[in-house]
């Protein structure tokens, strides 16, 4: 395998847990759990990053001149960087949603 697929699949592994994370952190939400959704952020932030090195790294070795050839494998790995930033946005969203619902509900008891 080429060295700029294997880049490209660093990225699509990485930010597809990332994104695996933030979904089940907003089930873990949905659930009243919020430390779990807490720690599924976080975990998803790792993983994320993981996969977001490895998309600066194609990045400086075009900027070096290095020669980066642009495949739909690539715009891939770049769709799926790009979603995962959006679930994360998401799922801090419903987290925040899930909470305020929790604490409206909890004052009407």
């Amino acid at each position: 395998m080429e060295d700029l697929e294997l880049i490209a699949f660093k990225i699509i592994s990485g930010v597809g847990a990332a994104r695996s994370s933030y979904i089940e952190a907003i089930q873990a939400a949905k659930a009243g759990d919020y430390d779990r959704a807490e720690k599924l952020i976080a975990q998803g932030d790792e993983s994320f990053v993981e996969g977001h090195d490895a998309h600066t790294g194609l990045l400086t070795r075009e900027a070096n001149d290095e020669g980066n050839s642009v495949t739909l494998l690539i715009l891939h790995a770049e769709d799926q960087l790009m979603s995962a930033e959006a679930f994360k946005i998401i799922a801090q969203e419903f987290i925040a949603a899930h909470k305020r619902i929790d604490q409206l509900e909890a004052k009407l008891k």
